[in-house]
C-alpha cells in the first residue's frame, strides 16, 4: 500500500505549538477523531507528550501504527516551534511516520472558513515583536486559502498600507497591532479566529500528504522567517570580540 493511501485510512497525528496555546488532534484518513488543547498558557513541553497518549488511548491506536505526521511549521514562537519539531522528528524516527510541515500563517488563514460568508481575501498577522509582524495575505480558491506571496517579516503599518480599504484581518498578531489595522481601513475578524488549531493542520497536513509534500525527518526546521534573537546576540559578540582582537 502506498504511503499516500496510507495517509488516507491509516492513522495520522497533527501537531500545533507555534502560539501561547497548543494542541493536537487524531485522525483515520479524513476522519478526525478527536483534538487536546494543552490546558495551560506555554506549556508545551509539559502538555505534550500526555495529551498524545490520552488521545491515542481514547480512540485505541497505537502511536507506533502512525502513517503521518501533520506539523505546524512556523513562523511563531521559538521554543513552541523547536518543541514541535523536536516531537516530530522523535515519532518519525521511531514509528516510520512521514512528516508534512504545514505554515502556521496558511493555518490561521482558513479559520475565515468559519464565517456564514468566507470574504474572498485575507491577510494574517503574527506577532514577531520588535514592532514587527510575520504577515502573508490569502486568496480563497475552492474553498481553501492560498497564498499570494511567501511569508515576510515586516513593519505593520507599511505591510497592511498595501492591502485594500475593507479587506479581512486576522491573527494572534492583532493583539498588539489593531491600531495599525483599523489606521489602514481594514476589518478585524473575531478573536475566535485568531488562533491556530490542530484539526486544521491536519486538514492541510492530510491534502498535502496526498501531493506527495513530505519533508524528512532529518532536514525538518521551523520556520522562523528570522533567525532567533539568541543567534543575533551571539553573533554581535562574536563582531565585537573580533574588533576588540583587531586593535
Amino acid at each position: 500500500m502506498s504511503r499516500v493511501r496510507e495517509a488516507q485510512s491509516d492513522p495520522n497525528l497533527a501537531i500545533e505549538t507555534s502560539g501561547v496555546f497548543g494542541s493536537v488532534a487524531l485522525g483515520l484518513g479524513d476522519a478526525l477523531c478527536g483534538t487536546h488543547e494543552f490546558a495551560t498558557p506555554r506549556a508545551h513541553a509539559v502538555d505534550f507528550l500526555p495529551a498524545i497518549a490520552r488521545l491515542c488511548r481514547t480512540h485505541d491506536v497505537e502511536p507506533t501504527d502512525l502513517a503521518y505526521v501533520f506539523l505546524s511549521i512556523g513562523p511563531g514562537s521559538f521554543t513552541g516551534l523547536r518543541i514541535g519539531v523536536s516531537a516530530a522528528r522523535m515519532i518519525a524516527f521511531s514509528t516510520h511516520a512521514k512528516i508534512v510541515g504545514v505554515s502556521t500563517l496558511t493555518v490561521v488563514a482558513q479559520n475565515a472558513n468559519l464565517l456564514p460568508q468566507p470574504p474572498d481575501s485575507v491577510t494574517v498577522l503574527l506577532d514577531a515583536k520588535r514592532q514587527h509582524v510575520y504577515a502573508a495575505s490569502f486568496r480563497r480558491v475552492s474553498g481553501v486559502y492560498h497564498s499570494d506571496a511567501p511569508a515576510e517579516e515586516v513593519d505593520p503599518d507599511s505591510f497592511l498600507a498595501t492591502r485594500p480599504k475593507g479587506s479581512a484581518v486576522l491573527g494572534a498578531g492583532l493583539t498588539a497591532h489593531c491600531t495599525a489595522v483599523e489606521r489602514c481601513g481594514l476589518v478585524i475578524l473575531p478573536e475566535a479566529l485568531h488562533r491556530a488549531r490542530a484539526e486544521t493542520v491536519y486538514a492541510l497536513g492530510l491534502r498535502m500528504a496526498q501531493d506527495g509534500e513530505i519533508v524528512q525527518p532529518r532536514t525538518l526546521v521551523p520556520d522562523y522567517i528570522r533567525r532567533p534573537e539568541a543567534e543575533e546576540r551571539w553573533e554581535q559578540r562574536q563582531a565585537g570580540g573580533t574588533r576588540h582582537a583587531g586593535r
